[in-house]
């Protein structure tokens, strides 16, 4: 056996060893009456049969870099890919001939990944291709769960080399509804017990007092008949005197009982495209003086019902909610100066959170129970113990008042529909005639036609989008 046939065996005994533990068959691309049927698609570290229908006495490849050739015969050649990207195989006859030019193209090795992708999403139909060295992922996908799981296996495979074309599916706008709602109760009682007494007479004269009685002029006013002012205006007052002799007494009870209650309620509705924040603010905006070197500047501060989130459609209809929801007011109790300007406090509740819910479950996101208890005693000291007549030297204060605020958050898939189906609030007013105004006293007309079979529908129905 000669050294030429010796080496011709090794190589086709490599070839068809390395074709066997190959995890797919060997591809062949046949070159017929001189000409190459298609490009040669190699995956790289694999290997592809050439074979020729002419025999060939040279061969050559442009960039050994990108694949390497051997031959197996006088008809066949072993290509095997080395690196990713775009080389010639030119094949010559003994004469010196050009048999043909041979495009050959070496990719990466997706059949693995494609595999592996069907086992872990199956029935998604995502398209897998490759570009230069990458992997380009394309198709519609049922969720952006799914879609991400392709993206984290094609990373494995193509580390910063995936481009992403696919596309998801179904319903991917979010509608959320919030509903602030807190009441407030407050409870305020008061007592104040006032007494004083006096003596006049040739030889001199003097007064005491406690409470409103303890100012000797006021105890002067109410004894000759007259009004006094005190701190608690509004209370219910009761007042007696009498005198013994030089000795004139005077008794004030001055009682007070507050009850109040406050409601508040907001409703703000917001719809985004899935994994884009959106923003709502229903209020205004407070200017403040904020001094700088120039003198006085003026900044202002929103307040109102403040609403940010940002929905993910993870799987389905699993919506995943980044909120931001906040409702702030004036508070005119509290207030500095500066400058000569007041400027006022405000009462805000806030909440940020992430959670993850249905379409069309609710979570209460956010609570506060608060209780507040004052309870004040001012007395003459020794005297207001004594039992039973201590009260007239004594004045006590209760005070009480609760709060409760709830947060609760509902998302819906949803999907825009026709204009005409939908109703404003403004279509169920029309502005009156001259007649209607001045001879019926309508000051808001019937809508009539279709705007007002449309104006009649309940307030309460799905304004701007239809529900799933």
């Amino acid at each position: 056996m000669s050294m030429k046939t010796f080496l011709a065996a090794g190589v086709l005994g490599l070839a068809l060893s390395t074709a066997a533990h190959s995890p797919a068959p060997a591809e062949v691309l046949r070159v017929m009456r001189g000409q190459a049927a298609d490009a040669l698609h190699v995956p790289m570290n694999r290997a592809v049969v050439v074979e020729s229908d002419v025999p060939f006495a040279e061969l050559s490849i442009a960039n050994p870099g990108i694949a390497d050739i051997s031959t197996l015969s006088d008809r066949s050649i072993y290509v095997l890919g080395k690196a990713p990207g775009r080389t010639t195989l030119t094949l010559l006859s003994a004469d010196g001939r050009l048999i043909s030019n041979v495009d050959v193209q070496v990719t990466p090795d997706i059949a693995e990944f494609k595999e592996r992708l069907k086992q872990i999403l199956p029935g998604e139909p995502i398209e897998v291709r490759t570009a230069n060295d990458g992997i380009v992922l394309s198709g519609t996908v049922s969720s952006t769960a799914k879609m991400d799981r392709a993206l984290d296996l094609a990373s494995r495979y193509a580390p910063d080399r995936v481009s992403n074309l696919m596309v998801v599916g179904g319903t991917q706008q979010v509608m959320l509804k919030v509903r602030f709602a807190e009441m407030q109760r407050s409870v305020a009682k008061s007592l104040d017990a006032s007494m004083g007494f006096r003596t006049s007479g040739t030889d001199g004269g003097g007064s005491i007092g406690s409470g409103v009685l303890a100012d000797g002029s006021k105890l002067s006013t109410y004894l000759n008949g007259g009004s006094i002012t005190s701190t608690n205006e509004a209370a219910g007052r009761m007042g007696l005197g009498f005198n013994v002799g030089a000795l004139e007494f005077a008794v004030l009870l001055e009682a007070l009982e507050s009850k109040g209650m406050v409601r508040t309620l907001a409703e703000p509705n917001l719809t985004a495209l899935s994994g884009q924040e959106a923003k709502f603010l229903a209020g205004g905006e407070y200017p403040i003086p904020v001094p700088d070197n120039d003198g006085i500047t003026i900044e202002y501060k929103p307040f109102g019902v403040e609403l940010n989130f940002t929905p993910v459609v993870v799987d389905g209809d699993i919506i995943n909610l980044t909120i931001n929801a906040a409702v702030s007011s004036i508070d005119s109790t509290t207030a500095i100066e500066a400058n000569g300007l007041t400027v006022n406090a405000f009462r805000r509740r806030e909440t940020s959170t992430t959670v993850e819910m249905r379409d069309g479950e609710s979570f209460a996101i956010a609570g506060l129970l608060q209780d507040d208890f004052r309870d004040l005693k001012d007395q003459v000291p020794w005297l207001g113990d004594v039992p039973i007549l201590g009260a007239l030297f004594r004045s006590s204060e209760y005070q009480r008042s609760q709060s409760e605020l709830v947060i609760i958050v509902t998302p819906h898939l949803v999907t825009p529909v026709r204009g005409e189906a939908l109703a404003l609030p403004t279509d169920r007013v029309r502005i009156p005639t001259e007649k209607e105004l001045f001879l019926y006293g309508d000051v808001a007309g019937a809508p009539k036609g279709a705007a007002g079979e449309v104006a009649r529908q309940d307030f309460s129905s799905s304004y701007g989008y239809v529900m799933e």
